[in-house]
């Protein structure tokens, strides 16, 4: 039997209780939210697969499998998307955040920080064990929340839960 996505049945066709999905959030005019139908595929297409000094191209023909298998984010301002951000993990031991971006017109608003805090409150990733990304030039704003570099690479930020 193959369940479709959207049933609240589940295989053996008893009722399921399905996860409440993550509200949109308010930042002064901006909107942030975890609801993949707002995401602008052609903003994280330019973001991911042009190569640029954030990206070294991302084949185009494996971005539906990036945001199909990753806990995007986005953020909009006047329904435009001007940021993004997605997480990969396994919901419970390790999770890590990739492609964290905010365009440059809309950096040193508290966006950054607005969007760390709402990645890290999805309910579907309170609790993970341990958080890993890779930065180059944010030290600061992750380890606002905790993430510390590691000495073997720079570029390597963890975060450690206790249990």
């Amino acid at each position: 039997m193959q369940v479709e996505y959207g049933q609240n049945k589940n295989i053996n066709g008893d009722n399921m209780t399905l996860r409440p999905s993550y509200p949109d959030l308010a930042v002064g005019e901006f909107i942030l939210s975890a609801d993949k139908k707002k995401l602008d595929l052609q903003y994280i297409y330019n973001l991911l697969c042009v190569p640029s000094q954030y990206s070294t191209g991302l084949p185009p023909e494996r971005l539906a499998m990036v945001v199909e298998n990753s806990l995007c984010f986005g953020v909009y301002y006047q329904g435009e998307q001007v940021g993004f951000a997605r997480v990969i993990t396994d919901f419970t031991e390790f999770a890590s955040m990739w492609d964290v971006f905010i365009d440059e017109p809309y950096r040193k608003k508290g966006l950054g920080k607005a969007m760390m805090k709402y990645v890290l409150e999805h309910p579907r990733l309170k609790g993970i064990f341990r958080w890993f990304l890779m930065t180059e030039d944010a030290h600061g704003l992750y380890q606002k929340f905790g993430f510390k570099a590691e000495a073997y690479n720079p570029y390597v930020m963890m975060k450690v839960t206790s249990i």
